[in-house]
């Protein structure tokens, strides 16, 4: 079991309630805060015990964080630790709903020593914080990723998560469904891809933008690959991707979008 978590380092926490996001056999535990009674549902989450063993950067600082702490809501505290060489390298734990049971579930971005970041979904399952679903990792050291969120972005009644991937260099918004055969086990498979997206600067300690819920529905706000213009990106039933510039971008630009003005 991990020692008392540490306070986090002084990075923003951007985490948000959702209004409208490969196993590698590493070391992992867990710690309950008291006995469970009924089962509750997750309050709020941040990333505590900071750790500099994983020296990126991509955020403003090479400090990431080893642990993931729930808070429910009869207050009890729920902690999971990654060992070496896993990190959650993330700005804050984001909540959305997925399965449609009123309870959400935790996003997160981990990273591996070797292998990069993967965008990770986590779950409050009885006494338990366990690892519910996660894509592949990018697959190198030190490539990462920026996530947008959740949403039923197509209108099919299911849920998806949206990241981009590499936004520094690669710069491919990648959409995935999440599906549940069980109550208790989750897929995600990836659906649409479009290149030319961003949605964070290098060294930047926060991630602008997300996703919007407008008269039309659910739209992807991002950077266009140079930084000159904010896209509003659509998933469409058929599973292909409408772009729209909406305006120019300047600092704030992506977060002013997510008010609808257009």
């Amino acid at each position: 079991m991990a020692g008392a978590a540490r306070p986090a380092a002084p990075r923003p926490l951007s985490r948000f309630l959702l209004r409208f996001t490969r196993g590698a056999g590493l070391a992992l535990s867990l710690c309950v805060a008291a006995p469970v009674a009924d089962a509750q549902t997750a309050l709020s989450a941040v990333y505590e015990d900071p750790t500099t063993r994983y020296p990126h950067g991509a955020l403003g600082d090479t400090v990431e964080h080893a642990t993931l702490t729930v808070t429910l809501s009869d207050g009890r505290i729920l902690r999971a630790t990654w060992d070496a060489p896993v990190v959650f390298e993330d700005t804050a734990p984001r909540l959305a709903d997925l399965d449609g049971d009123g309870r959400p579930e935790i996003l997160t971005v981990e990273a591996h020593e070797t292998q990069g970041a993967r965008f990770a979904i986590w779950a409050v399952t009885g006494d338990d914080l366990v690892p519910l679903a996660a894509t592949p990792w990018i697959g190198q050291r030190f490539r990462w990723l920026a996530p947008l969120g959740a949403a039923d972005l197509d209108g099919d009644g299911r849920m998806e998560i949206a990241y981009v991937d590499r936004p520094h260099l690669a710069k491919i918004l990648r959409v995935w469904r999440i599906t549940f055969p069980t109550p208790d086990t989750a897929t995600l498979t990836e659906i649409a891809t479009a290149p030319g997206l961003t949605n964070h600067r290098l060294r930047d300690p926060e991630i602008p933008g997300g996703i919007r819920h407008c008269a039309d529905g659910p739209e992807m706000i991002t950077a266009d690959a140079d930084w000159t213009r904010v896209i509003a990106t659509r998933l469409t039933s058929d599973g292909t991707f409408i772009s729209r510039d909406i305006g120019p971008w300047r600092p704030g630009a992506l977060n002013a979008a997510l008010a609808c003005p257009n």
